[in-house]
């Protein structure tokens, strides 16, 4: 059964920097769109950033704009996403979700994804 491994969440403090990764078994990452969301106690799961299937086109929440990268690599097989200068209001579950041939357009709606991951935890505190 295909399922997709997120990694490298952990513990910060502000200002610091993490990488996320999500792996997948049972399918090929490089057909499918790749999204990170994140999910807060108390508040709704959000789009965080997404990479589309084509052209690799990126797309990025307010929030996280200049301070997030979501980059692909085709050879390993995976999608990653750098967080820079983190802050507190960072801190959530991270979750990646992967939409087949997925073009990017609705990224931020949770029903456009075949599979999530299981999260991983980022807290950044001081």
């Amino acid at each position: 059964q295909a399922q997709l491994v997120e990694s490298g969440g952990g513990l910060v403090h502000p200002g610091g920097s993490l990488t996320l990764s999500c792996a997948a078994s049972g399918l090929d990452l490089n057909y499918y769109s790749v999204a990170w969301f994140r999910q807060a106690p108390g508040k709704e799961r959000e789009g965080v950033a997404c990479i589309n299937f084509s052209e690799d086109s990126t797309y990025y929440d307010d929030s996280v704009k200049g301070r997030f990268t979501i980059s692909r690599d085709k050879d390993k097989k995976t999608v990653t996403l750098q967080m820079d200068s983190l802050k507190p209001e960072d801190t959530a579950v991270y979750y990646c979700a992967a939409e087949e041939f997925g073009s990017g357009v609705g990224w931020r709606e949770w029903g456009e994804y075949d599979y999530w991951g299981q999260g991983t935890q980022v807290t950044v505190t001081v």
